[in-house]
């Protein structure tokens, strides 16, 4: 089986036109980003079946929903479909607004067991209430797992977290993080939230004007130079590794990220578990030896790829590589200037701040 989605749409709208072509992994989360307007939200009803005006053509693994000789509607989709507004029935308790979707899927078509979609999503305790009696984070929670439950071969989600308030999706984000881990489902999640992006992308879409921009792994579009991701406040990459030990002393643990081992705040992860860590621009800065005395612990040797002038005329942002590993770090043009910083030297990153993401 063809493990891709692969489409391409155009349609006209008074504010823009869509004009889109993907081809994707079908496994993962692909994030598309961009600011408010940009077209996310219309391309992924596009790849619902919501706009049947949308010309074009679109594929997920063997199955056609759409090209020049069928239009398959939303309803013989094989997706979920997750809204900003979860929309679950007032009248019917969690369980009931669970057991909707799922008992209208034939038995031997389930792909998710209706209590492997309760733990996942972590709803044991909320079975017997109703709707009016959950938080905005519990109801989304809710409506992802009802989602599942209708056995989708491609879950679409909108912005899902756009309405809750930041404890709120501080929560309901390490759901969203199992549901990566645990599930073979794809899913393609909208947001113009840099954090959300940074954590849960596999693959990385981002959009302007109702086009593709860029399309690929998040790192490299990350710390392109040429995009405006790199020049954000919130610019920064994503580190893959595994926990290597703690320090329940400092309440501390080490990540190992290639040959080098970073210090974040005491992490639920057993040694040897896989985590990601985020590690922001504007938290890194270089020094031409290493520093001593110190309170900053994380001090990397790296090497300087590029070097370029930033959105503020007084920085200049800095692709660094950590063994291979991506990094960016903005200093002050004074700064660059009076250390010499020039592509193909090797410097210390001092990184203050590292956060664990999974």
């Amino acid at each position: 089986m063809s493990e891709r989605l692969v489409a391409a749409f155009r349609l006209a709208r008074p504010e823009f036109t869509l004009e889109v072509a993907l081809d994707l992994p079908a496994r993962g989360i692909t994030v598309i980003f961009g600011r408010s307007g940009c077209g996310k939200t219309t391309l992924l009803r596009c790849l619902a079946g919501l706009e049947p005006q949308a010309a074009g053509h679109c594929r997920v693994g063997e199955e056609v929903w759409q090209d020049d000789r069928q239009f398959l509607p939303p309803h013989r989709r094989s997706l979920g479909y997750v809204f900003q507004e979860p929309g679950l029935f007032p009248h019917l308790t969690v369980r009931g607004n669970l057991e909707f979707g799922y008992r209208r899927v034939p038995a031997g078509q389930r792909r998710v067991p209706f209590d492997d979609a309760v733990r996942l999503m972590g709803l044991e305790e909320l079975l017997a209430r109703r709707p009016e009696q959950l938080s905005g984070g519990q109801r989304q929670r809710v409506a992802v797992a009802r989602a599942l439950l209708a056995s989708p071969c491609l879950l679409l989600l909108d912005e899902p977290l756009a309405a809750l308030d930041a404890e709120s999706k501080a929560a309901i984000l390490p759901y969203l993080e199992r549901l990566h881990d645990e599930l073979a489902i794809p899913m393609v999640y909208v947001t113009h939230a840099v954090d959300e992006m940074a954590r849960l992308a596999d693959t990385l879409v981002l959009m302007e004007d109702g086009r593709v921009r860029a399309c690929g792994e998040p790192n490299t579009l990350l710390t392109d130079p040429a995009l405006p991701l790199a020049h954000l406040d919130e610019a920064g990459v994503v580190l893959a590794g595994k926990v290597l030990r703690h320090d329940d002393a400092y309440h501390l643990s080490e990540v190992a990220v290639g040959e080098h081992a970073l210090v974040v705040g005491r992490s639920p992860l057993p040694p040897g578990a896989p985590a990601r860590v985020r590690v922001l621009a504007r938290d890194v800065s270089l020094t031409l030896q290493r520093a001593t005395g110190s309170s900053i612990v994380n001090i990397l040797p790296v090497r300087i790829e590029e070097l370029g002038p930033d959105r503020d005329a007084a920085r200049v942002l800095l692709r660094l590589s950590l063994d291979g590993a991506p990094l960016l770090a903005r200093v002050t043009r004074r700064s660059a200037d009076e250390l010499g910083l020039r592509p193909g030297m090797t410097v210390y990153a001092q990184v203050k701040a590292v956060a664990l993401m999974r």
